[in-house]
């Protein structure tokens, strides 16, 4: 054997034997496309199945398998027969009840494989990603004994991680970078997991998650693969108060298996999404898409808005002749804020009720008061409480707060998304929407799509958001845009952007009572347009906000729901531009990491016609002052392209409206 031939046997032969072991020989293969051809999926089945992913023609996940294991011993996906083949196109439209755009077109081909055993797995390719699931067709009720999900690469890829201790979790941890091989073995990854493979990104979530545990991902540490294996919370059997002030209920005992459920269902979509530009991640709606339609037939009171929020700038106000603080007074003066500045809600956080007794008002606190006052005015109450508090009394005290007229709950500290949770977070917004009342879900896990089938549950936190900056000094702007391509990829994100004191990084001031943020003024009203919120909270104070005539003229007009999402520019963890539409008008928003950098913004959007442009941008001196900025007036047209600089920790926002 000549030497070149030896050496590249050698350099082949693992690769060969990787191939052997991951796909045995005389495989049954499908192939599935996305309706532009850019995606290809390959599906082989032999003693499991097996599915890969290419884009562009380039494979980016190797053969990974898939499986599910019932308590009786049965698995789902081990030598698979086939008894049916089923594909279908879909191009159908979208209408959502509020979202980042009025429509969004649906289109993709699917590949059903109809198994013996009474399962099938459905195989979707979009444009944007691709998704399968399980469906089973089993008598009585079954237990989920495990689910292999796995995503396998024949080399080692960057991750954008967020890296959570345990199953206890809200989902609130900064974003790590690291490659698969420095993910810690003791260490669970939630989702979505963002990879970075360079010219492709991919990002793994999953959509359509009820009556099961959600998912997290670890690495596989086992013959140098690089692969990354599903992780689920098993069914709780026991738990006990604690966490903070004892309003988690942490689990401390853990059945055998993952759920009991019905043997006539589908379970959750494992969802791949596709991009190869980094900005295409902003305008990713697949999540949504995969997730069930409505079930609630008459969604017209359902009104996403504004709020005023009096929990993070701690019931500060400046120039008053009264005591601030959870009073009546203080109330209604934020609800006097709101109803002069045409804000929709106001949210009375913790305090108001005993956190464990939604029954036991606070001395110096009288809701049904506060509803009627605030009604009188056009604006109307959204009640904190504790989860496992609403969840006792779930009935009577939604039963309570709709007498009183209240508009909603933001429910609090739940930190877990094993199958109890994942249940009470449907059963939570099933009951709200029977009194039509809207749901915010703080201290929770990430979206998958409930908000789709529950229209009312209208926001979810499960980011480390502005509240942080009361009490820690890690909420960098670049971990800021990191949310935009990671975590805002799963839904709704109540970040309670507003912060009226701002840092530059070098002179951050930690402060609970009165709290600030990193970066620019302007990064943080940028963040009105960037994230999306359809309950979108004004965190300050309302005097902080009247100091400023022309900011809060931007705040009370910018809307929380939009008609259109066109993502201009973006790099994962250093800066995103975009414009978001509504009616006419298109409002333009920009963050920037700690990399002062020139921006271009191509006003092709824009139709025929002239406009004029009200921008907020960072100062000449932003960089020693984060709070001063600029505020101007131009007129614009369709293809002009203006050019900004964003400082340090800077941002941009703007109203483009016709003349």
């Amino acid at each position: 054997m000549s030497q070149p031939l030896y050496k590249m046997l050698l350099r082949i032969l693992p690769m060969l034997l990787l191939f052997a072991a991951y796909v045995p020989l005389q495989a049954e293969t499908y192939e599935l496309t996305s309706p532009a051809g850019q995606i290809r999926l390959h599906i082989q089945t032999t003693d499991k199945i097996y599915y890969a992913l290419e884009v562009n023609g380039e494979s980016v996940m190797w053969y990974s398998p898939l499986s599910m294991t019932l308590a009786d011993g049965q698995v789902l996906g081990a030598n698979p027969k086939l008894k049916k083949q089923r594909s279908r196109e879909v191009r159908e439209t979208l209408t959502p009840v509020w979202g980042t755009r009025r429509e969004i077109a649906d289109h993709f081909n699917e590949l059903s494989l109809e198994m013996e055993g009474g399962y099938t797995v459905l195989f979707r390719a979009y444009d944007t990603g691709v998704a399968y699931r399980f469906v089973t067709d089993l008598p009585g009720r079954i237990r989920i004994q495990g689910e292999e999900v796995a995503f396998r690469f024949l080399k080692d890829q960057d991750l954008y991680a967020h890296i959570v201790g345990d199953f206890q979790t809200s989902y609130e941890k900064l974003y790590t970078r690291e490659k698969i091989s420095e993910v810690k073995q003791k260490d669970f990854i939630s989702l979505p997991l963002l990879m970075d493979q360079g010219q492709v990104k991919l990002a793994f979530t999953e959509a359509d998650v009820y009556d099961y545990p959600g998912m997290y991902l670890m690495r596989l540490d086992e013959n140098n693969r690089h692969e990354l294996l599903g992780l689920f919370p098993r069914y709780p059997t026991a738990w006990e108060p604690g966490g903070w002030c004892q309003f988690n209920l942490r689990v401390t005992e853990r059945a055998d298996y993952l759920a009991e459920t019905g043997g006539k269902r589908a379970f959750p979509w494992r969802v791949t999404i596709v991009a190869t530009e980094d900005h295409q991640l902003a305008e990713n709606n697949l999540v949504y898409q995969l997730a069930r339609p409505s079930q609630i037939q008459n969604t017209d009171w359902i009104k996403p808005g504004l709020v005023s929020w009096e929990w993070w700038n701690a019931w500060n106000l400046t120039g008053v002749d009264f005591e601030t603080g959870v009073n009546d007074r203080t109330y209604e003066y934020y609800i006097d804020f709101a109803a002069e500045n045409g804000l929709p809600y106001v949210i009375m956080d913790e305090g108001w009720s005993d956190q464990f007794d939604l029954f036991l008002q606070k001395p110096g606190v009288n809701v049904p008061h506060l509803a009627e006052y605030a009604a009188e005015r056009g604006v109307k109450l959204i009640l904190w409480c504790v989860w496992h508090t609403l969840d006792r009394q779930m009935e009577p005290a939604l039963d309570m707060m709709a007498e009183w007229g209240i508009a909603g709950v933001k429910v609090d500290f739940i930190d877990r998304d094993d199958q109890i949770a994942i249940n009470f977070y449907e059963r939570l917004a099933r009951e709200a929407a029977k009194r039509q009342m809207l749901v915010d879900i703080h201290g929770c896990s990430k979206p998958t799509g409930l908000h789709r089938t529950y229209p009312n549950l209208i926001n979810y936190e499960a980011v480390r958001g502005n509240e942080y900056n009361k009490f820690s000094r890690d909420e960098t702007p670049g971990h800021n845009v990191d949310l935009v391509y990671t975590r805002m990829l799963a839904g709704p994100m109540d970040y309670t952007p507003g912060a009226m004191r701002n840092s530059t990084e070098g002179n951050f001031l930690m402060d609970n009572e009165n709290p600030m943020s990193y970066g620019t003024r302007c990064h943080q009203l940028g963040m009105f347009v960037v994230y999306f919120a359809p309950l979108q909270m004004l965190c300050d104070a309302p005097t902080a906000y009247r100091a400023y005539p022309d900011i809060l003229n931007f705040l009370k007009q910018v809307p929380v729901t939009w008609d259109e999402t066109v993502t201009l520019d973006g790099k994962i963890g250093e800066y995103i531009v975009l414009a978001r539409r509504k009616g006419d008008t298109w409002y333009l928003g920009a963050l920037n990491n700690w990399t002062e950098r020139e921006i271009e913004v191509d006003l092709s959007f824009l139709g025929d016609g002239s406009y004029e442009a009200q921008l907020f941008l960072d100062s000449v001196n932003a960089n020693r002052k984060a709070e001063d900025y600029r505020f101007t007036t131009l007129g614009v047209q369709a293809g002009q392209k203006l050019r900004f600089t964003l400082k340090k920790g800077g941002g941009m926002a703007g109203v483009i409206g016709r003349k």
